[in-house]
């Protein structure tokens, strides 16, 4: 259903994709995986036609395949009500009536003009797919927690969340044969990703979905399409993420184990080559230079074979060290995130006694009484809008509570990671963020920010211009510089590559002090969390149990 030959992109002179070929067939679901800025996001607006490719080509079989785009900048018009978007997914019924009236008077005229014609068929198949049953592209609406919005509210007023959501249900109400998902579980709880999983199992057209979420690519993904940060390559595996991953160590355990033979190989061959040169070396007053006439021709015939020979290794070892050459795995410049030591607190880090959390005319939790201690690392887990993010303000002070107390224990330093980092100066560049908040010199923090992959002359480009996966590492970095023991981090993960996602979580795994976290990736909240706080409306309800990956 999709074939793509030998697409190329370059922005400048930087390449971004290179010689990229595959296809896609019905029922295949492939995972698109990849380093932030790597090109997922271009080939996929290749592919939908919102971008044009240098070079190569690529085709949709039959020629009107449906495509449902997801982008991961969900963009929508501007004063796009809810019933607005709905239609325009859907398809404006009386619109397109007119519009293939227009057509067919037009065609009547001039019955030949293929570009009519071509029209004429493109809108008889956009009326027949509107004119389709859309009950399930309506029960996706209930599903995903939209049914109750006023049809005529505004889309810029939704949440992050709730716009994700209604960019879903509008790819499902446009009914496509083939799926385009960029980074589809951004902002989505642990209720709305266990449905989309869900949905796209039991979806029967074929899809590529990129996504840094490790757990939905282990449900969904019958296969993983790789694209390498340094060939600008794509590569596919057979299997689900877990199996690219065993099937990539296997495969850079063998090449490491090819560069170390052929190492030896070359360490050899040089060694045999300075041997054999020395043979053919003949000093002044050797036997080459007697008097013998046929000990000199001797010498001198053996001296040439020898040369020859080493000619010839030294042939071998050039054509090792070029054609037949085997590149040693490498890694590419991954996030390095190291916590500083952190001061031990009070034992008791933090106490929240008969709390209730919200704002005065919209309480969402009431009757908290948790406490955490030193050392523990606690997920906080919940649907959207329940009242996580506002828990943590609270906690850090931002918000009051309602009702009740809470209380930070002795030598408490509170480090606060917001989700969409607002807490940042949109003007201000990454050197002077990082300057005021620490005071060191330039070249410490641009030493610094290298660990965190802001480098070279991004360094002065305003927070607010940077990306989205930029502004989360911004943000990471100005937690670490600061040494907290006590970290609250709201959805720390987002925009985040996997390579960084590790990292992260290795990191966290050194560090000292506490956590508290908003977090729905399953693998992330599975490495670190020692408990859990499942939000139950209206209280939060505390286990030592992690939650399964999958479910």
């Amino acid at each position: 259903m999709l074939s793509v030959h030998h697409l190329h992109k370059s922005f400048g002179i930087e390449k971004i994709l290179d010689d990229i070929t595959f296809s896609i067939n019905p029922g295949e679901r492939w995972g698109l995986i990849g380093p932030n800025g790597c090109g997922k996001s271009t080939l996929l607006r290749i592919l939908a036609g919102a971008e044009l490719a240098d070079e190569g080509s690529f085709e949709f079989s039959p020629p009107s395949l449906r495509v449902g785009y997801l982008s991961q900048g969900l963009q929508f018009q501007l004063g796009e009500t809810l019933e607005d978007y709905l239609a325009r997914m859907e398809g404006d019924l009386p619109a397109l009536e007119l519009q293939l009236l227009d057509i067919a008077a037009r065609l009547a005229v001039e019955p030949a003009n293929p570009a009519l014609l071509d029209s004429y068929d493109r809108t008889l198949e956009e009326l027949m797919r509107a004119s389709i049953d859309t009950g399930q592209g309506r029960s996706a609406l209930a599903a995903l927690g939209l049914s109750d919005l006023p049809l005529l509210l505004p889309i810029s007023s939704l949440s992050g969340g709730q716009k994700t959501r209604l960019a879903l249900a509008g790819v499902i109400l446009s009914n496509p044969q083939l799926l385009l998902l960029d980074e589809p579980t951004n902002h989505l709880d642990l209720e709305m990703l266990s449905w989309l999983e869900d949905w796209i199992l039991s979806y029967r057209g074929g899809a590529i979905v990129a996504s840094h979420d490790r757990a939905f690519l282990d449900q969904i993904a019958t296969g993983i399409l790789e694209i390498d940060p340094i060939t600008h390559r794509l590569r596919s595996y057979s299997g689900n993420y877990t199996t690219y991953l065993e099937l990539k160590a296997v495969e850079q355990e063998h090449q490491l184990q090819q560069y170390s033979d052929q190492q030896d190989e070359i360490s050899r061959l040089r060694e045999s080559a300075a041997h054999i040169r020395g043979l053919a070396k003949f000093r002044k007053g050797g036997k080459a230079d007697s008097g013998d006439k046929f000990a000199k021709g001797f010498f001198a015939n053996r001296g040439l074979g020898t040369v020859r020979r080493a000619k010839s290794i030294e042939a071998r070892i050039n054509k090792l060290l070029t054609t037949d050459h085997v590149d040693k795995p490498g890694r590419s410049w991954q996030m390095k995130i190291e916590f500083s030591n952190s001061t031990q607190s009070a034992r008791h880090v933090l106490a929240i006694e008969d709390a209730d959390i919200g704002y005065p005319d919209n309480c969402l939790l009431t009757g908290l009484n948790l406490h955490i201690r030193f050392g523990d690392r606690i997920a906080l887990i919940g649907p959207n809008g329940s009242g996580k993010t506002s828990l943590l303000k609270t906690i850090t002070g931002q918000l009051e509570p309602l009702h009740g107390s809470i209380r930070l224990g002795s030598s408490v330093r509170l480090g606060y990671m917001s989700q969409e980092q607002e807490d940042l100066d949109p003007k201000m560049n990454s050197l002077d963020i990082m300057d005021k908040l620490t005071g060191w010199n330039q070249a410490e923090v641009r030493s610094f920010l290298s660990k965190f992959l802001i480098m070279g002359d991004d360094v002065f480009i305003p927070m607010g211009n940077l990306s989205y996966g930029e502004r989360s590492r911004l943000s990471l970095a100005c937690l670490v510089a600061q040494g907290y023991n006590f970290l609250l981090l709201d959805e720390p993960l987002n925009h985040l590559d996997i390579p960084s996602r590790v990292r992260f979580e290795e990191a966290l795994a050194g560090f000292g002090g506490t956590v508290l976290t908003v977090a729905h990736d399953r693998y992330f909240i599975e490495s670190y969390a020692t408990k859990i706080w499942e939000i139950d409306p209206p209280g939060i309800r505390e286990t030592n149990l992690i939650i399964p990956l999958g479910t």
